[in-house]
């Protein structure tokens, strides 16, 4: 019986026993180059056992994803490192270094957002300082009518009052001689102009039918709004009222107004400068000639008084709009120092009901306003010398406002309140106009 060899099993199978302790076996580098006369199943075994004792370092490397610097190498190869492994001390080292770089890199980076947001509340507070100049009313929303069913969402209604006040009053006791309404499309910042003519016979809201401009005078802003949402199914809350001298302040803070002037109204421009300069003592600037010019504050001021032309009170209203967007496309594009020298000059003259944080909203978004159309109310109209005086009636009052809405917020569904159809049948009952 043949002898069997060493490594040899008794089944006549490759027996691996004896290379465990073969010197070769245990040599990587030899164990690798003498590979080629191991039989297949030892080779599978020397693969397993060579990877257990040298080759941990790599498979975990390799499972946590191979880090290549920029040729494609790993950073942390070192190849007299024994085994062809990998270093972890190289790894940590570069994670330390490479962590604490974050961590600069955060620090800056929350140091200049500090320094942002030190900035913006520097200027915040600068610009609620300025506007907090600015007079205030307390005008409780309770105290406002507004008639039901009234639904104008999407739009910011405001009203504006410039009132006759030669003693800086501006509550009450002040005729408004401009009542304008301004309303806002919130998404598309579009601004469209109402000139209320301050004659016009309305409901005074305590059952009275006056002139519009009287409720302002005995009831002050409160009032002076209530009137025009009671009467045109409005929704305003808010005011703002300038005097004289105000008007002024702003168009010489904006270097003036281009304005066309008209041959007729040299004259009356010219007298009302007079008046007009004891009130602000402002120098008197004669007009000279008709044509397109630039006007100062006092000239703008008096241009916008006159009313004895040919369209009377009706043409001056046109003309208080005018100078109202001439002074809107001038401010869109002026610089901080003259919004700073505006706000100075005409803080002392404007009351507001509106509050610094609906200002500032306001007032950053000054560049999108679009001033796209302005008309006057009623539509339709005639003149009347009624107990009340002379007076502008509305020809169908409820038909004027339907026309209003259709116009100020491009409602062709909307019909008249009941509130606002019964002023329109007392007013054909007080007038027999209709």
């Amino acid at each position: 019986m043949a002898r069997k060899s060493k490594r040899e099993s008794d089944d006549g199978r490759f027996d691996d026993r004896e290379y465990r302790r073969d010197l070769y076996y245990r040599d990587d580098y030899r164990c690798q180059s003498r590979g080629n006369y191991r039989s297949e199943e030892n080779r599978g075994y020397q693969q397993e056992e060579y990877r257990r004792d040298y080759g941990r370092q790599y498979d975990r490397r390799y499972e946590q994803g191979y880090r290549q610097d920029g040729y494609g190498r790993d950073g942390g190869y070192r190849q007299g490192y024994p085994g062809g492994g990998y270093d972890d001390r190289y790894y940590e080292q570069n994670d330390r270094r490479k962590r604490a770089a974050k961590k600069k890199k955060r620090k800056r980076i929350t140091f200049i957002i500090e320094i942002l947001i030190l900035v913006l509340l520097a200027a915040g507070l600068f610009v609620a300082a300025k506007v907090g100049k600015i007079k205030r009313a307390d005008v409780s929303k309770g105290d406002i009518v507004i008639n039901d069913n009234v639904n104008l969402k999407g739009y910011t209604n405001i009203a504006l009052f410039g009132v006759d006040s030669r003693e800086g009053s501006l509550d009450k006791e002040a005729h408004s001689d401009t009542i304008l309404i301004a309303s806002i499309n919130n998404k598309t910042k579009d601004v469209k102009l109402v000139s209320v003519y301050r004659d016009t016979y309305l409901d005074n809201t305590n059952g009275e039918y006056r002139k519009a401009t009287e409720c302002y005078y005995f009831g002050g802003p409160s009032r002076a709004i209530s009137m025009l949402n009671k009467n045109l199914d409005l929704d305003i809350t808010d005011f703002v009222t300038v005097d004289f001298t105000a008007v002024a302040d702003v168009v010489d803070a904006l270097g003036g107004i281009d304005i066309d002037v008209q041959e007729d109204e040299i004259v009356h421009l010219n007298n009302y400068q007079v008046e007009g300069s004891q009130v602000t003592g402002k120098e008197i600037v004669p007009v000279e000639y008709a044509g397109l010019q630039t006007l100062n504050g006092l000239q703008a001021l008096s241009y916008c008084r006159i009313r004895y032309t040919e369209g009377s009170d009706f043409k001056r209203t046109e003309r208080q709009r005018t100078v109202l967007q001439k002074i809107l496309e001038k401010a869109k594009s002026a610089d901080l120092l003259t919004l700073n020298n505006l706000i100075d000059n005409v803080a002392g003259n404007m009351m507001t009901s509106l509050g610094n944080t609906e200002l500032l909203s306001l007032a950053k978004d000054v560049s999108s306003y679009n001033l796209t159309d302005q008309t006057g109310f009623p539509f339709n109209l005639t003149a009347a010398n009624l107990q009340a005086g002379d007076c502008v009636v509305a020809v169908d009052l409820a038909d004027n406002v339907r026309q209003l809405h259709q116009w100020l917020f491009d409602d062709g569904s909307y019909e008249p309140s009941d509130s606002v159809q019964e002023i329109s049948w007392q007013i054909i009952n007080d007038t027999g106009i209709q």
